[in-house]
């Protein structure tokens, strides 16, 4: 898997770095490999260690060069095994990371323009470019799924890659818990939210009166920007909530908006710098404020629903689905989960908890529901919640009866690379391989791939 990420990245940054410097570098570009019938170019190359010495400047630049080298051969072997499966990948596949590297290189550029000079290319040539190097990428992993398509993980398989590992370099796994909430947010009150108004109008006024936006922002904004004096840095339309990008890209340099809305509160605006597609602004967050009888009512009502899911007259997983507010967890009977999309884990280490979720949960027991308490939900804003500890793993070094999930997808990675390695040692002795002299000096080629 690390490896299969690290070909992706080496064909992407090359391209990101300097996909060709001039029209006229294609008629003499020097070609440093033939695999099957794939071709390795010498710019592919030096793109890749551009990039590699940005980030590792103390690595010797010839072993570099070898490194990114043999990374490519090995891409190729997957690409020109594609080739003989017809295997293919659609531009389809790849269009959701194409926009995101798209973004990146915007975002990093500074505008399209900026980036289109940059590349000696169109936008339209560079998505090209970009895409096909995705599309590369997305068919060695399929070729690699096809290797391992039949490999198999036994337990026993898991127990022997266990005992290889030495008793003193088992890692030391953190304390984990798994739990259970039920939320009650604040009530909707105009009143609440018109004093949030105005409070923003009152600095807004300071602002226009002369006072230093970045200097109101520390002392005001109810966000982690506050600190930098408001600022958000650069962002596309894209990144922003809907009503505040509206907002930030009607507004002219160093104007201050009118008061915007936005799931996280009440916001003013004002605008740094632009950067073709890209915007820098600063703003000034105020959040409604709960008043002392709003918490009383919802903290009362969860200490009624603990009352009743104490005396077993209402299950907890009921009443989350009926009352709770928390759209993540409700539909799950309360459970509390990761919000990464991409890593709906509900093993949490207790440091990974807010301070009050943390303080209610280190002082339960399995099976324990907290007393209500008010605390902030993932985006900041004030809610109320009960938590009950469904059950938890006490820190300790890790061991199969505990980890065993840990050690199996250990194990079935480890199966994978020698499956991997054993593919591509066949591959190279049945596969046309040309090497340019000026890299049979790299020592990884002694492994077979010279003939």
């Amino acid at each position: 898997m690390k490896r299969r990420k690290k070909l992706g990245f080496l064909m992407i940054a090359g391209l990101m770095l300097c996909i060709l410097s001039s029209n006229a570098q294609i008629l003499v570009e020097s070609v440093a490999a033939i695999v099957g019938n794939e071709v390795i170019y010498l710019s592919d190359i030096e793109n890749g260690v551009l990039d590699a010495r940005r980030k590792n400047p103390r690595v010797p630049i010839d072993e570099i060069r070898c490194g990114v080298f043999q990374e490519l051969l090995i891409a190729k072997l997957f690409v020109d095994q594609a080739r003989i499966d017809s295997i293919q990948v659609t531009d389809d596949m790849v269009e959701g990371d194409l926009n995101m590297q798209i973004n990146d290189a915007i975002r990093t550029a500074g505008s399209e323009k900026t980036l289109e000079d940059a590349f000696k290319k169109s936008m339209v040539e560079i998505r090209r470019d970009i895409r096909k190097a995705l599309v590369e990428n997305q068919v060695v992993s399929e070729v690699q799924n096809s290797i391992t398509k039949n490999l198999t993980t036994t337990p026993n398989d898991v127990k022997r890659y266990f005992n290889t590992i030495p008793k003193d370099s088992l890692p030391v796994i953190p304390a984990k818990v798994q739990i259970s909430i039920i939320q009650l947010d604040p009530p909707e009150n105009e009143e609440n939210k018109a004093e949030a108004r105005q409070k923003l109008l009152d600095i807004r006024s300071q602002i226009l009166a002369g006072k230093s936006f970045s200097v109101l922002a520390i002392l005001n904004s109810e966000d982690g920007s506050g600190i930098n004096g408001g600022e958000v840095g650069y962002k596309l339309k894209g990144e922003l909530e809907k009503p505040f990008a509206d907002a930030a890209w009607s507004l002219s340099k160093n104007t201050v908006s009118k008061i915007v809305e936005t799931k996280y509160g009440f916001h003013i605006i004002q605008v740094i710098d632009r950067k073709g597609d890209l915007v820098n602004t600063r703003h000034i967050l105020i959040r409604p404020k709960v008043k002392p009888e709003e918490s009383e009512r919802a903290i009362a009502k969860l200490d009624s629903l603990t009352r009743l899911i104490r005396k077993d007259s209402l299950k907890f997983e009921d009443a989350a689905f009926r009352f709770s507010s928390h759209m993540d967890s409700r539909i799950n009977g309360g459970k509390f989960v990761s919000t990464n999309p991409s890593d709906r884990i509900n093993w949490f280490s207790l440091d990974e908890l807010n301070q009050e979720m943390y303080k209610k949960v280190r002082d339960l027991k399995v099976g324990e529901i907290s007393e209500p308490f008010q605390t902030t939900d993932e985006i900041g804003n004030i809610v109320f919640r009960v938590v009950r500890l469904d059950d938890e793993i006490p820190a300790h070094r890790a061991n199969l009866k505990d980890d065993y999930q840990f050690f199996y997808n250990a194990t079935t990675m480890s199966e994978r690379q020698s499956s991997y390695q054993e593919w591509i040692r066949k591959k190279i002795e049945t596969t046309y391989i040309k090497i340019s002299d000026e890299f049979k000096s790299c020592k990884f080629l002694e492994a077979g791939w010279l003939k």
